[in-house]
């Protein structure tokens, strides 16, 4: 990505952009609720830990943060971004923090990503609601965080492995 021209740079990180809401759109398709609100996937977060760390920290957070916007307001609504930005902004923080550190993988780095998404977004929401019954949800939601981070992780490693120079 380095080696890129401008047009190429542009046209690779809109590509990126499209994949992450197309996973956004596919998970708002799949009905996976197990009676926690706010418990996703994280399929969109595939394409932000790919890019973390084949294009650089402002790309992937550049990318998650118009995905997080473009899906609120095509496949959401003024809450759900309001949550998913504050989930999205403190796991991009913390994925970022280990990555730098190189002292953790791929799938580390994912799985505290999914679980500081989730207390980012239980945060939001308690602040929202003015009530701090939310985080009863915590371990149910941590939990998730942790084996869809891993899930996310684990994939998001392979692609880098297989993604040409």
């Amino acid at each position: 990505m380095r080696g890129m021209s401008g047009k190429r740079k542009t046209a690779f990180y809109g590509m990126f952009l499209s994949l992450a809401l197309i996973c956004s759109y596919v998970e708002s398709l799949i009905p996976f609720y197990f009676g926690v609100p706010g418990m996703k996937l994280g399929l969109a977060n595939l394409v932000v830990v790919i890019m973390l760390y084949l294009a650089g920290p402002k790309e992937a957070f550049l990318i998650s943060v118009l995905r997080i916007l473009l899906a609120g307001f095509l496949f959401g609504n003024l809450f759900g971004i309001l949550y998913s930005l504050g989930g999205g902004c403190l796991s991009f923080a913390a994925m970022l923090l280990l990555q730098k550190s190189k002292k953790f993988s791929v799938v580390s780095v994912s799985v505290l990503g999914g679980i500081c998404h989730n207390i980012g977004q239980l945060s939001v929401a308690s602040l929202t609601v003015e009530n701090y019954h939310v985080f009863y949800y915590a371990p149910a939601l941590l939990l998730a965080g942790f084996v869809t981070g891993f899930l996310i992780g684990a994939l998001a490693k392979e692609v880098i492995c297989r993604m040409p120079e």
